[in-house]
């Protein structure tokens, strides 16, 4: 009878007294909204702070990016390279004369969003497996399978599917409470951790470098990740009640697990999306989604359907815990799978310990302005 329509189905069972149809099948869940955003012109006198301090820097870490750069900054970046350079009154000329200032307006009108900070974390590992150093660090595995969308859609040109064949069929890949439980994943194994809280840090910073016995370090970089979406773990141990809001920091959570070994492994397994590594020869780095070295705090994370990589941001925002305002023009070098929203920023802090002490403190409001060619059409919104 699977063939029946469903309106002779429930005239039969009228027919024969029966009084109970068949409910409709509930209509699916409306789509999310797509996010929007607009770009308010302004001055650069309007900006708070502006001249903002060290301007010479900021204009380094603009050049920095000039690698390869979006074809609306070609122009800026050639006249950049022009300029003397550790002369904060000719770079400050550069960008008024240069640029617009834009203020990133969100669909709600609003004008602030979320500013967090990463840093570059240096772990204890080793390169071969002992009893100190147990939990690995993978490369990106060989049965992992991208799909660019773009290919199939222009439209979706921001997105991509990651899986893996399952016979005849793309699955999602493994998640990481499954590659933490597999001994056979097909993944080449870079390093090898000391600490799992440690290296799970170092997926979310996305990059970073392992202090090996004999005194080296192994530089290792964003190759991949797994596909599946990003959860805060902070935000979790909070709605458990495990920690206040006021101690959802990394130096919070890291007292967590310490104190409360038997619950970590399911508190991790809570983010199932899981990064994979490579191994940056040299010493030079860290580098982000743009390709160039990352500037100590200078770079800034962001979403990049809203503001281009490469291109100069300027960020109002407050230092780590305090009411000290923090006002700089900062270089779009980075992205990042928590870093969704146009009025969203990840501040890029450096490397080592007191870095990630900044870091780890950092989750301000904030404001953006892109600056953008003077006479150059503005990005399209997506």
């Amino acid at each position: 009878m699977s063939h029946i329509g469903r309106g002779f189905l429930a005239a039969i069972l009228l027919a024969a007294g029966c009084t109970q149809i068949p409910p409709q099948p509930a209509p699916p869940p409306p789509k999310p909204a797509p996010e929007v955003a607009r770009y308010q012109p302004t001055t650069f006198q309007a900006l708070p702070g502006w001249p903002a301090p060290a301007l010479a820097v900021s204009l380094r870490a603009f050049l920095n990016g000039c690698g390869r750069p979006p074809a609306p900054l070609i122009l800026a970046c050639e006249l950049a390279a022009l300029v003397p350079p550790n002369d904060g009154g000719a770079a400050q000329q550069f960008f008024e004369t240069n640029f617009t200032p834009y203020a990133l307006i969100a669909g709600d009108g609003g004008a602030s969003g979320l500013i967090t900070g990463y840093y570059e974390p240096v772990i204890e590992g080793a390169r071969a497996r002992d009893a100190s150093h147990r939990f690995p660090i993978y490369g990106v595995p060989d049965d992992l399978i991208i799909v660019d969308l773009a290919a199939i859609n222009p439209d979706l040109r921001n997105l991509r599917l990651r899986g893996r064949i399952d016979g005849r069929r793309l699955v999602p890949y493994y998640s990481r409470g499954e590659i933490d439980g597999k001994a056979d994943l097909r993944a080449p194994i870079l390093a090898w951790a000391a600490d799992p809280v440690e290296l799970f840090f170092l997926q979310i910073q996305g990059s970073g470098q392992v202090q090996l016995p004999n005194g080296d370090r192994l530089r290792l970089g964003y190759a991949d990740q797994n596909g599946h979406p990003f959860r805060s773990l902070g935000r979790y141990l909070v709605e458990r009640g495990e920690l206040t809001l006021d101690q959802a920091s990394m130096q919070g959570i890291k007292a967590w697990a310490a104190a409360n070994p038997q619950k970590l492994r399911d508190a991790l397994n809570v983010n199932p999306s899981y990064v994979f590594f490579r191994e940056i020869p040299g010493t030079e780095g860290p580098f982000g989604a743009l390709g160039v070295p990352l500037n100590p705090e200078f770079s800034l994370a962001v979403d990049r359907r809203f503001v281009p990589l490469g291109a100069p941001v300027y960020l109002a925002t407050t230092y780590p815990n305090s009411e000290e305002r923090l006002e700089r023009l900062m270089a779009a070098h980075d992205t990042g799978g928590a870093i969704r929203g146009p009025i969203r920023a990840d501040f890029f802090w450096g490397s080592g310990a007191e870095a990630g002490a900044l870091a780890g403190r950092m989750r301000q409001q904030g404001s953006l302005w892109l600056l953008w060619p003077r006479g150059e059409p503005l990005p399209t919104l997506n």
